[in-house]
């Protein structure tokens, strides 16, 4: 992280597959067990390896100077353990020194495994450790909350489960934070318990045995249907869902090579998984590799590539799409990329396009800040990757940053802003009055890149210094990982200067005071959002259909810091059952709004739209094409949730306003009002009729689409427009999440508005006089009649 606390290369030298004994070779190393003599064989047998860090830097001089009072010149065994005393690389590969900083008992192929890196990176970063244990990538809570609340089986909106036991011991007050900060954190934790639990438990066990799944004496049908799709969410929850925490090395292919734990982001794997680096003892022509053994981090951690000759700092972002592809998909997305049920373009010899992260793609835009070398890191915090030690239920709780922080509003420069603005049901333990700037940061902001404060470093929403972001007299500057330092657009100085790029823009900014006040700036400004409507799920229990549980997987750990699938060639641990996932469409044109957590006009896109189908033992349907229905907005609703979402794919060009005003889609109607899709609660079948009465000719005419009872309406329909209510789960971890309010919808509405002047064209006499151009008006000439028309209705009114 650019000017936060990051993991050290102490906690880095990972993802390496070097210096295994025989027991822990990955599959396919090249590493032979030669024998050295005289010591130090960890740079005798890796001579040519890459130094984790820079030799000259200060992290690095730290690691060297407690590698040699273990025996061990380049430092290797602080991270790796090992004994570089053994003469040969299966005695080399054994145990730790004694005097090893962490007590590490054994070598560890991946130092920042989260099953050792207490042990390694935890020797100089013990805070950033203890809270990354609590934090969501190591948790995943918001996902298997909101996943099991689709199928109905934890219907709240309280926050229970997570990959692995855990509980917050230091009490509820944030371990990281400055003082504001806290007070904050700490009113927004007492509000919605729920959503900050005190305490997670493991996601409970899948299946072990067919009988679970037998129908139980007395036990009716639809208790038993219940039951049934209780274990089947947790089967699907299981094997498809939690492969990306960092718990697990996850599933190893192109696009999703990674190290676990603090390896999984500071480590550089190429998506091809290849090593290109120096050390010999390397397969350069297997899968599954780190790129070098470099860490990537912050601006001065560079990353040398010999075989491209490129040099590169900062984590870029398709080490996180590696995880986050799924979901949201906001990794790829920010790239510019959708996923596509369709092999083309082509490849040469008329192949078919590689699939990467399991899917292949097509090319739509990528976000703006993307465009201009931005890295995830370069807006997101160490508090929203790492925690602040509080366990977090959703995004939304742990993410701390808002678009008005750097940009601020059209009338309030960023330091100008009250603490809390943009997030609106959030903001209650908000201090009052201008945030102001930071001319320090705290001691943990201070273990990366230190950038110098000039007139002060601006705060983020909830009170926590940006340390890579800074004021500079009437500018506001962010220093890139990547090197660059870009100078940000502030809306306050487009509204003194008057320099607005279009008419639209500052009519919208400026003039419709309630889109600054209630509105994100993404419903406006992301340019498309991807949109997977119908989650379509079969869990199938026929005998010999398993899959893999990442979460027993990465339960079954050992002392080397490996897991049950983390070494190439391993498989993990299975569980019965095998959940097969597939959709109803894709669209990505301009989303739905809806209201997020915050309170605030925000994009919504198909979260878990589970549509459930369960195949028994014996190869019966025990359910087919069921849908859950749970408590939403103080009604009862399908759970087929549409999820308030930042999309990252920001442009420069908002939406339109016809996009929002004049299209049923965005107000919750549905696509052009939901006229499509409306019978899918009935079978269909296609084939030679009577047309006169509908009779069909053949009778072995058989059922073409299956119907989804109860469903007969569009996926991309929250509201009934007849009844006003709405019809289906609109997000399932905060209170304020909804559809558009009623008002709301109808104030926003203008569909028809131009039949107010367009009726009159018949009437000559009366259109001679307001239609004064010849030809067809364009667009800003009709914005000037009604201009026109407007001030002369006031002048009347005087």
């Amino acid at each position: 992280m650019v000017g936060k606390a990051k993991l050290t290369a102490i906690a880095l030298i990972a993802g390496t597959t070097m210096m295994l004994s025989a027991a822990m070779h990955e599959k396919g190393s090249t590493m032979a067990p030669k024998s050295v003599s005289g010591g130090d064989s960890c740079v005798k047998c890796h001579k040519g390896i890459e130094s984790i860090r820079d030799p000259k830097s200060d992290m690095m001089k730290q690691i060297v100077a407690m590698g040699k009072g273990m025996g061990d010149s380049g430092g290797c065994v602080v991270c790796h353990g090992g004994n570089p005393k053994a003469g040969t690389a299966e005695e080399a590969h054994k145990g730790a020194p004694k005097a090893h900083p962490g007590s590490l008992a054994t070598f560890v192929r991946d130092p920042g495994s989260y099953w050792v890196m207490d042990k390694t990176c935890g020797v100089c970063h013990a805070d950033t450790v203890a809270n990354m244990k609590k934090a969501l990538m190591a948790t995943e809570a918001g996902k298997i909350q909101g996943n099991l609340h689709t199928w109905g089986t934890e219907p709240t909106m309280k926050v229970k489960f997570a990959n692995y036991n855990v509980k917050d011991e230091d009490g509820k007050k944030p371990a990281w934070g400055t003082d504001d900060y806290k007070k904050y954190m700490l009113a927004m934790i007492e509000k919605y318990p729920d959503q900050f639990p005190t305490e997670l438990k493991q996601l409970p066990l899948p299946p072990k045995s067919d009988a679970v799944l037998k129908k139980k004496a007395g036990e009716s049908e639809e208790e038993y249907q219940a039951r049934v799709a209780y274990n089947a969410s947790i089967t699907y929850q299981r094997s498809d869902c939690q492969r990306c925490h960092i718990g697990v090395r996850g599933r190893k292919g192109r696009g999703d090579w990674r190290g676990m734990g603090c390896s999984a982001c500071h480590i550089p794997y190429g998506n091809e998984g290849f090593y290109e680096g120096g050390d010999p003892t390397i397969d350069k022509k297997e899968h599954g590799h780190l790129l070098v053994h470099e860490m990537q981090a912050t601006r001065e951690a560079k990353v040398h590539v010999p075989s491209t000759g490129v040099t590169f700092s900062g984590i870029h972002p398709e080490t996180c799409n590696s995880c986050h592809n799924r979901g949201k998909r906001i990794g790829v997305s920010y790239m510019g990329l959708m996923e596509q049920p369709y092999s083309s373009p082509l490849m040469p010899g008329g192949k078919a396009q590689l699939k990467t992260h399991g899917k292949r793609y097509k090319h739509i835009k990528e976000d703006l800040h993307f465009q201009a070398g931005m890295t995830c890191q370069d807006c997101h915090t160490s508090i929203d990757m790492h925690g602040d030690g509080t366990l977090y239920g959703s995004t939304l709780g742990q993410v701390e940053i808002e678009c008005s922080d750097c940009h601020g509003t059209t009338r309030k420069f960023p330091w100008e802003l009250a603490l809390g603005y943009g997030e609106k049901e959030f903001a209650m333990g908000a201090k009052k009055g201008p945030r102001g700037l930071s001319k320090k940061l705290p001691a943990w902001m201070q273990q990366g890149t230190v950038y110098k404060p000039m007139d002060g470093y601006l705060l983020t929403t909830r009170g926590n210094p940006f340390g890579n972001v800074v004021k500079k007299g009437d500018e506001v500057i962010v220093h890139l990982a990547s090197g660059k330092d870009l100078k940000v657009p502030l809306l306050k100085e487009k509204h003194l200067k008057k320099s607005y790029k279009s008419e639209a823009g500052r009519v919208a900014m400026d003039e419709v005071q309630a889109h600054m006040d209630k509105m994100e700036c993404y419903s406006c400004h992301s340019d498309w959002a991807p949109q997977c409507y119908g989650c379509h799920v079969k869990v199938d229990y026929t005998k010999g259909k398993s899959k893999i549980d990442w979460i027993a997987s990465g339960s079954t750990h050992f002392a080397n810091g490996e897991t049950s699938e983390s070494v190439l060639g391993t498989k993990g641990k299975k569980q019965i059952g095998k959940a097969h996932e597939t959709r109803s469409y894709l669209r990505w044109e301009d989303p739905i709004l809806g209201i997020n957590g915050e309170g605030l006009v925000t994009p919504i896109i198909p979260g878990c739209q589970v549509t459930y189908t369960i195949i028994g033992p014996d190869g019966e349907t025990i359910v087919l094409n069921k849908q859950a229905r749970v408590k939403d907005n103080g009604q009862i609703v399908d759970a087929i949730d549409m999820s308030p979402v930042q999309p990252h794919t920001t442009g420069r060009k908002a939406r339109t306003c016809e996009s929002c005003h004049s299209n049923p889609k965005a107000l919750g109607y549905g696509i052009q009002d939901g006229q499509f899709l409306s019978d899918q609660d009935k079978d269909l079948k296609v084939d030679l009729q009577d047309m006169a009465t509908g009779k069909f000719a053949s009778k072995h005419t058989t059922i073409q689409i299956k119907a989804i009872p109860g469903m007969n309406f569009d996926w991309s329909k929250v509201v009934d427009r007849k009844t006003g209510k709405q019809i289906v789960n609109v997000g399932s971890h905060w209170p304020a999440s909804r559809a558009l309010d009623q008002e709301m919808r109808d104030k926003m509405e203008r569909t028809g508005v131009c039949m107010g002047c367009h009726k009159n064209m018949t009437n000559e006499k009366l259109w001679k006089k307001v239609n004064t151009t010849p030809g067809i008006l364009s667009d800003k000439q009709h914005q000037e009649v009604m201009d026109k028309l407007l001030k002369a209705g006031a002048a009347a009114a005087k």
